[in-house]
């Protein structure tokens, strides 16, 4: 039998058309398989598709790279909320509710500019496994890893963490990681990252709000 579902693609993150990072929300009535998801991802080969159904006075949400499912996601999630508003499912005084393999999480719109919650990941200074480190081609400031498993490694400086070109084929075989460094002397930034998740099928992210989950208490 055939589902219908309806079909959006959201650039997250983003001031501007074609900038920041693409989502897909699909939105449906019923349960589907999950290795029909997988295929749909698969398909659509953006770094997120995103599950929503209604359930009760919620939704549940569930996130797809083309490869795996992952447990948590930030600019699939502020993609969701954005479609549910902008397709007035919810009212802009409605808060989003999201059931998800990450725990609950909250939308909500405020003059056009939607908020989620999401939790705080704890850290914990660690040595890298062996191959990490080169695989990136960096200089280690110091080396953590989140309550979620992530690695966060702290470089020098702006101009190590623009360079970094990773070996990706090497890296596929380590947990997702995310580079940072503090913002430079007069810099409108407080710090910069990039992330890297070649283990769960994408290479790199251009925008990661899971990994704010440990950057943003860390900095």
């Amino acid at each position: 039998m055939l589902t219908s579902l309806a079909f959006y693609q959201v650039d997250a993150f983003a001031n501007e058309p074609f900038a920041g990072n693409a989502a897909a929300v699909c939105i449906g009535e019923s349960d589907l398989p999950e290795s029909v998801m997988q295929q749909v991802a698969m398909e659509t080969n953006l770094p997120i598709t995103c599950f929503v159904q209604r359930a009760g006075s919620g939704f549940t949400l569930r996130w797809f790279t083309p490869s795996v499912e992952i447990r948590l996601c930030g600019h699939g999630t502020l993609a969701a909320a954005h479609i549910l508003y902008e397709k007035q499912m919810l009212k802009p005084d409605q808060q989003a509710v999201f059931a998800t393999k990450g725990g609950s999480l909250t939308a909500t719109r405020n003059q056009g500019w939607n908020r989620i919650n999401f939790p705080r990941f704890s850290l914990s200074e660690i040595t890298l496994p062996e191959g990490l480190a080169s695989a990136l081609g960096i200089s280690v400031v110091q080396a953590l890893q989140a309550s979620d498993g992530r690695y966060i490694i702290v470089v020098a400086t702006e101009s190590e963490l623009r360079a970094i070109q990773p070996d990706f084929d090497r890296l596929k075989h380590f947990e997702s990681v995310a580079v940072t460094c503090r913002g430079a002397t007069g810099s409108r930034y407080d710090f910069l990252s990039r992330s890297f998740a070649p283990s769960h099928g994408v290479n790199e992210d251009a925008v990661t709000g899971s990994s704010h989950c440990a950057l943003a208490p860390y900095w």
